[in-house]
């Protein structure tokens, strides 16, 4: 087939420095008879050569061949069935669901404040983005002697309702990790370890890990459980609903093998469902052999693909014990996923946020967890779109890589990632710094932040706590009655 994007050189621009072909790990650049050549059908589009070249001499742009017209047969349709045809196997992607779904964040926007209700200044006025995860008490409880009892069962303190999403030591190289960690820790959030443990050098960072406890139970262990201050029960990821986890072999070696406590070059396969979880009774079982484990100090997580009936689902979860809830988007992230997993199941996080937390008011049970969102957060608005449909706070990966460095060109299954992110060749590892990266990261929280408490003052609205589950903030433009009526807003002009 011929190659989607094609690698143009600029031969009198061009130094021959050799730059290009020493940085890409994909072997796009070759010599033959002493000239500089170049492998069309090997560029993945990561952008490295062209970023890196000191003369600009390089572009990547897409293939103009085509094939002949057809409105429902298109180019990707052909080539899949071509592929598969050759192979016989299943195919994968990496990244998010890219396809032409409705971008429901797209479709609100966000109400302010004028006169009776007056905007504020959050450059001279104070302005809360403190957030608390966890159980909640539904009513003012007193002791015996009329005074009022404020312990609460175990919380979650954030700093800004920013969480870095689970992403793998394995699927991440270990400076992707300890980026995320020591970003977290300067911030005062949490990231989460992904399945797969934790390494031994970053338990260190303890106070802002999440550690997820997943159907496969690689790297989990006593000491794990109590190294982080929450532990997530993945169920299901956005990415890929319905099935388990993959790590190819080639990516276990090393810190890894021992991290996830299995063979060196064996495959880790998490099954689709827990083995030991076949009910909310199951799992409520599970929940509370977790908190038995740690001394019930620990607040429990527990992490559901957007589908069908989330609703339902999330209500039972809140009856099992769990103290949060975090539900994750079809447009989430992910190192490796079947193609038409990615890009057919699921539902989109702003439908299914909406209806969890409705679901959850109208049984009167809000209080007894907390909501996550995750999967497709682009941007400071996407996060406060999401408090006031509901979230306590999101869950941001793609995002966090992209701080990191990564140029989206969704071959990370493949593990030769350019940027030094998504691969475990000690070569290409090292070229993402963890100064650098942990800086990037902490720079990209403390904007969306600023931009938070800018929308928020325009709303006239002060803290975050004001905010969540605040729909009166949102209008809908270009969504019909059912989508309005899901969303639980208005239309723009009401």
């Amino acid at each position: 087939m011929y190659p989607n994007y094609e690698v143009i050189r600029n031969e009198k621009k061009c130094i021959n420095c050799n730059l290009c072909l020493n940085q890409c790990s994909n072997e796009v650049f070759y010599y033959e008879n002493e000239e500089l050549c170049s492998d069309d059908s090997k560029c993945v589009n990561c952008h490295r050569c062209v970023e890196l070249c000191p003369k600009r001499a390089l572009k990547i742009v897409k293939s103009d061949h085509v094939y002949k017209d057809n409105n429902y047969w298109t180019k990707d349709d052909l080539e899949d069935i071509y592929r598969q045809a050759n192979s016989g196997g299943i195919l994968l992607s990496s990244m998010g669901n890219p396809q032409k779904y409705p971008i429901y964040w797209d479709k609100m926007v966000i109400n302010a404040s004028q006169v009776t209700n007056p905007s504020i200044d959050p450059l001279r006025e104070p302005m809360e983005t403190k957030t608390f995860l966890g159980k909640k008490s539904a009513n003012i409880k007193r002791d015996k002697y009329g005074k009022i009892i404020t312990t609460q069962p175990p919380q979650l303190k954030l700093s800004v309702p920013i969480m870095f999403a689970a992403m793998s030591y394995g699927a991440l190289s270990y400076n992707s990790h300890e980026s995320l960690a020591r970003a977290a820790t300067e911030l005062d959030i949490l990231y989460n370890t992904g399945e797969g443990g934790l390494h031994k050098n970053l338990y260190k960072y303890g106070k802002n890990t999440v550690v997820q406890v997943a159907s496969g139970r690689f790297g989990v262990h006593k000491d794990y459980l109590e190294a982080g201050v929450a532990i997530e029960i993945k169920m299901g990821q956005g990415a890929k609903p319905g099935i388990g986890g993959h790590l190819p072999g080639k990516k276990i070696i090393g810190d890894i093998s021992k991290t996830r406590m299995i063979p060196e070059g064996s495959d880790a396969i998490s099954p689709a469902p827990h083995h030991d979880i076949y009910s909310i009774e199951d799992l409520r079982q599970l929940v509370y052999s977790l908190k038995e484990a740690t001394d019930y100090k620990k607040p429990i997580i527990v992490k559901i693909a957007a589908v069908h009936n989330v609703s339902a689902i999330a209500s039972g979860i809140a009856r099992s014990g769990a103290d949060i809830i975090s539900i994750d988007g079809f447009r989430g992230g992910t190192g490796a996923t079947p193609t038409r997993i990615r890009d057919n199941v699921g539902i989109p996080i702003e439908m299914a946020l909406a209806s969890v937390d409705q679901r959850l008011r109208e049984e009167g049970i809000r209080h007894t967890v907390s909501l996550i969102a995750s999967g497709g957060i682009r941007n400071s608005a996407d996060i406060v779109k999401a408090l006031a449909l509901g979230a306590d706070a999101v869950y941001i990966g793609t995002s966090a890589m992209l701080a990191l460095g990564c140029h989206m060109c969704r071959s990370c299954h493949q593990g030769n990632c350019n940027w030094g992110l998504a691969t475990q060749n000690p070569e290409l590892t090292k070229r993402l710094s963890i100064e650098q990266g942990y800086k990037n990261l902490v720079n990209l929280v403390r904007a969306w932040e600023h931009e938070i408490t800018d929308m928020m003052g325009g709303m006239g609205i002060n803290s975050i706590e004001a905010l969540k589950g605040n729909r009166l903030m949102l209008r809908g433009i270009d969504l019909n009655e059912k989508e309005l009526q899901i969303l639980g807003i208005k239309y723009v002009g009401e």
